[in-house]
């Protein structure tokens, strides 16, 4: 089993799909670190030699921002945004959907669960 950036990648699977088990990298990503270390997609995560992986790292560390630094970019970008009070900023503090979407019958899952009139006592 193949360790990068921190993750196990998954076994019997095909490379473009393992690497997107590493946070910061999707399927377009996962590809261009294969083309350019000029492995094919198909090929599967249990036949990887220490080489390959070693190439893999070396671009991944090179190029990409991942895992621990990506998530700690990403709650930063939110926490600008509550900071300069903006309109997504402030949705964010609320608990509410930045994008535009609809809340008065959807959005369950950034609302949480219904508090109907039986609670109310």
């Amino acid at each position: 089993m193949a360790r990068i950036a921190g993750v196990d990648l998954p076994k019997n699977k095909h490379m473009d799909r393992a690497l997107t088990y590493i946070h910061g990298l999707g399927l377009a990503s996962a590809r261009q670190i294969l083309n350019k270390v000029d492995l094919p997609f198909t090929m599967n995560s249990d036949d990887l030699n220490g080489e390959d992986v070693s190439r893999i790292r070396k671009v991944i560390e090179e190029e990409y921002t991942v895992e621990g630094d990506r998530r700690r970019e990403v709650s930063m970008d939110i926490k600008r945004l509550m900071d300069l009070g903006c309109y997504r900023g402030r949705r964010h503090r609320a608990g509410l959907p930045c994008r535009g979407q609809k809340t008065k019958t959807n959005a369950r899952t950034r609302k949480g669960p219904r508090r109907g009139a039986s609670r109310r006592k």
